[in-house]
């Protein structure tokens, strides 16, 4: 049996039923066999009040937002950024794949989205972005679970700081792979399942999306190491870009500026904040607040960016049919497209 609905909830609403019915037909047997309704009996049912609101409810509400029923694999969405922004676009009718290595955090966060009473759904795959099997692996699991992919956002990252004399090579060499590797990889994966959806439906878009980060777009002291991969990433998605837009498939990267309130720069162990002022990146800097007061004082729009922020930015590039390749910045006007 296949069953065929426009929502993940919708399909799983009419698999049930489908079983039901089959044991209902089973059963039925021990007590002379099936006994259908009449058609006067069954419409009766089906204009019931009762049945139409336990039917409603069944389904969930109704999604309008501008991605619904899209299928979107996020990258790191166990918390952070990441989580920021699958929360952003589950809002906007999103299937979301909250994609981490942080499983305890992953299923929690999945389970929150799906405590929203919505058509679309959330689903956790434990992913290492580093590793070529996994992430094949993740988008098989995509495809299995939903049944496609629209969009595609390479997002999971790391950021160790530090000079040149205090990098050491195993370092360097592990944010390469995640930060760099791990976007050709979701790419490589993502692509297949994308140019597959465009041969059966000639006139269908869909994106590969990197968050990269304005060091992508500028020198970072002390801090090459990332901004040597996010660098990288851009000379990717422009090439990447060249090669599927043939089959509709858009690549872009997303620029943004500090995201001062994750626990990527607020962590109070391993934040880019404490690691700021053990490196000392920050002249005269004595304290924490001294490096954020720091940070903040750079951004013309004087805050840090927020996952609220990135998402427009998505949203556009989704929108857009008419843009590839490019990198979008979301700095509060810290840096500046030439």
């Amino acid at each position: 049996m296949i069953v065929v609905e426009d929502s993940p909830v919708s399909v799983k609403y009419l698999k049930d039923i489908v079983n039901d019915f089959c044991q209902i037909s089973k059963l039925s047997e021990n007590f002379g066999g099936p006994h259908p309704l009449t058609a006067e009996q069954a419409a009766f049912i089906e204009n019931w009040e009762v049945e139409n609101y336990r039917k409603k409810v069944s389904l969930g509400g109704k999604n309008l937002g501008r991605l619904e029923n899209k299928i979107v694999i996020v990258t790191g969405a166990a918390q952070g950024f990441g989580a920021g922004i699958a929360d952003l676009l589950h809002a906007e009718g999103a299937n979301i794949i909250v994609a981490d290595l942080n499983e305890v955090k992953g299923m929690e966060f999945a389970h929150y989205l799906n405590s929203i009473k919505s058509k679309n759904k959330a689903y956790f795959i434990s992913v290492n972005v580093a590793e070529s099997a996994s992430v094949k692996e993740l988008v098989d699991k995509t495809v299995l679970q939903f049944g496609g992919l629209d969009v595609m956002i390479s997002n999971a990252g790391i950021l160790r700081a530090g000079s040149l004399d205090e990098m050491d090579q195993p370092t360097f060499e592990l944010m390469t792979r995640i930060n760099y590797t791990g976007y050709f990889l979701c790419a490589k994966y993502a692509q297949p399942v994308m140019k597959m959806q465009n041969k059966f439906k000639p006139g269908y878009f869909s994106d590969i999306i990197q968050i990269n980060s304005k060091s992508g777009l500028k020198g970072s002291n002390k801090n090459f190491a990332y901004a040597g991969g996010k660098f990288g990433g851009i000379g990717l998605t422009q090439s990447f870009a060249l090669e599927l837009i043939p089959f509709n498939i858009k690549v872009n990267s997303i620029c943004p500026g500090n995201f001062f309130d994750g626990p990527l720069w607020s962590d109070p162990e391993n934040g880019l904040f404490v690691q700021y002022l053990n490196a000392g990146k920050v002249p005269g800097a004595k304290t924490i607040s001294d490096v954020k007061a720091f940070y903040e004082a750079q951004v013309p729009a004087g805050r840090g960016c927020t996952a609220e922020d990135v998402a427009k930015a998505i949203f556009y590039v989704i929108d857009q049919q008419y843009e590839t390749g490019q990198a979008v910045p979301v700095t509060g006007g810290q840096n500046m497209l030439r």
